[in-house]
């Protein structure tokens, strides 16, 4: 199972670009806050297939993505380079508190049923 659930502030404008498919991919950085035992951390999220209002979030939107966790290799100037990414599922501006809360719970239920709890 690969369960991610991250909640954060977008720290750039939403990347957006349509796919040959004609699906949306949107592209976000969410930096999620320090704490006393952390630094702040910044989160490359994707998208695929999202709707169209998720290009319109605004730097500083804090969110919540629910997704999974990939490494995806490619080439680039020669070399083979990876980056490790969220895959979203879902972005929620936190401020719809009951909606994040539901997709949350959704994926934690699925973690629940995957592990036989």
């Amino acid at each position: 199972m690969n369960i991610s659930i991250v909640r954060g502030a977008l720290s750039r404008p939403p990347q957006a670009k349509t796919l040959p498919s004609g699906d949306l991919l949107v592209a976000y950085d969410v930096t999620v806050p320090a704490t006393a035992e952390r630094a702040a951390e910044s989160v490359p999220v994707v998208w695929f297939g999202a709707p169209d209002a998720a290009r319109d979030l605004e730097p500083e939107t804090e969110v919540v993505v629910v997704g999974r966790v990939r490494r995806r290799y490619f080439r680039s100037g020669g070399a083979t380079q990876s980056r490790t990414e969220v895959v979203a599922h879902a972005v929620v501006p936190a401020r719809q508190a009951k909606r994040a809360a539901r997709v949350a719970r959704a994926a934690l239920g699925e973690a629940d049923v995957a592990l036989g709890a």
